[in-house]
């Protein structure tokens, strides 16, 4: 048996081992590490609400967000820090072990020759929390995590949000570039027209001008249009994590294929309200902070330790050295209370009620935006879907009033330039109906990010 003790402390000291009990960490396969990532924002983001959009090409984004969007990774490593520290405060509740090897070399005076020896020493400490203080702090390390877990969760509702909304604002644009562009045509056309009536004194000079004017700020309009949807394009694939050189091959929806026929509530629940994840994080925050105080509090209180040594000491073989006669042992325990830090106690606890105060107002004002927020969502949706239907009526008529300029116009009754009017007439309000379209589903997104996904 005594040899097996040498060899396996000669193990020790050759590769320099040093024991602390610790949680057994099982390292994750990445794949495994990918696909609980990947669960747990698909969760928190209510991917059924997208996928009752029927719109393939947005859910598409939206998964290519949750693996590669940077912040969502962020988020993550985040809440994978909360949960570590978690670990870190837990120890402190446990005891401690260590092990060493110290070899020694002396010559003394009067002496010719160096004496050499070892020792072995094997230390326990343990600080006995009878006030709970390190289980206090284990406890509110715990909170903080959880509200790290909620704080996540708002960042991957925020991203997919963003995700839906330049989605659409690109849906958006390419209608507009296609109006746009028929615009131009229209407006070249009483340009030319103009023209040619002005060479023949049947229209003034200003008109002329002005038609001019209004050919070039239409080009400029499309100019605008293509801009937008270029910074647009390049929004979505950093939201997605993709290069920006990319954006010619996204697909998406045309703005003809949405229906607007969705149903709006009424009202939102005041549950919904509450179990928002920011508002659920800093009430999170806020117990932490409660249990801050009762540690600080606790600091106070004297620290009682236990500490024990058991030591092997020898002059000579590590076998000899592991006999009882050469052993070294004593047990203590102790009771500190310190008296006098700078007033760094004091202080200490100063900061904690101090910061619970921040939280309790920071929660207080959250409660309070979340209901604006849900409150204007709401009012939008409501309001953009009744503008909405209202630019689908007038497209209605204006179209209608088309139809029988172009029956007049092969009548004869009417101009060429008559008819190029009315036509700049409908594309103008085809680009309101474009737009107030394409709004009632950016606002539908606005309420689903304001109830946190739970709308």
């Amino acid at each position: 048996m005594k040899k097996i003790l040498t060899a396996i402390l000669t193990t020790l000291f050759i590769f320099g081992f040093y024991l602390t009990p610790a949680f057994a960490i099982v390292e994750k396969q990445p794949k495994k590490e990918k696909q609980e990532l990947k669960t747990s924002v698909i969760e928190d983001i209510n991917l059924d609400w997208w996928k009752n959009l029927n719109d393939s090409y947005l859910e598409s984004y939206i998964m290519r967000a949750i693996e590669n969007n940077h912040d969502i990774k962020s988020a993550q490593l985040k809440l994978e820090e909360a949960n570590l520290n978690v670990t870190m405060t837990r120890s402190n509740q446990l005891p401690q072990f260590s092990v060493g090897f110290s070899p020694a070399v002396a010559k003394f005076p009067t002496m010719t020759n160096s004496n050499g020896s070892f020792a072995i020493p094997l230390i326990a400490s343990y600080e006995l929390d009878i006030s709970g203080k390190n289980w206090d702090k284990t406890k509110s390390s715990k909170k903080i995590a959880k509200s790290a877990q909620y704080q996540a969760q708002v960042s991957n509702i925020a991203i997919v949000s963003m995700v839906g909304t330049t989605y659409y604002n690109i849906v958006k644009l390419d209608k507009l570039i296609e109006l746009q562009e028929e615009l131009v045509t229209n407006r070249k056309e009483i340009y030319d027209l103009m023209k040619i009536s002005n060479e023949e004194g049947l229209s003034s000079t200003s008109d002329l001008i002005l038609s001019e004017k209004n050919y070039v700020l239409s080009q400029n309009d499309l100019i605008e249009y293509k801009k937008s949807r270029e910074n647009a394009l390049n929004a979505l694939a950093v939201l997605i994590g993709d290069s920006p050189n990319n954006t010619k091959e996204y697909e998406r929806i045309s703005l003809d294929e949405l229906d607007n026929n969705f149903e709006i509530p009424s009202e939102i629940s005041s549950e919904i309200i509450v179990n928002r994840p920011d508002y659920k994080a800093l009430e999170n925050q806020l117990e932490a902070k409660g249990i801050d105080i009762r540690v600080a509090k606790k600091e106070f209180l004297p620290t009682i330790d236990i500490l024990g040594m058991l030591s092997f000491v020898a002059a000579s073989s590590l076998s000899g050295g592991m006999d009882w006669k050469n052993a070294f042992a004593f047990a203590s325990g102790s009771a500190m209370l310190p008296v006098f830090t700078g007033f760094r106690r004091i202080a200490n606890l100063k900061l904690s009620k101090n910061y619970y105060q921040q939280i309790l107002e920071e929660y207080q004002k959250t409660n309070l935006s979340a209901m604006q927020e849900v409150n204007d969502s709401l009012y939008n949706l409501k309001s953009n879907k009744e503008k909405s239907d209202n630019n689908k009526k007038a497209l209605d008529i204006q179209d209608k009033d088309y139809q029988i300029s172009k029956k007049k116009f092969d009548e004869g009754v009417i101009s060429k330039l008559d008819l190029l009017q009315q036509k700049e007439a409908l594309l103008y309000i085809e680009q309101l109906s474009a737009t107030s379209k394409t709004d009632c589903y950016i606002s539908k997104i606005g309420l689903y990010k304001a109830t946190g996904a739970k709308v």
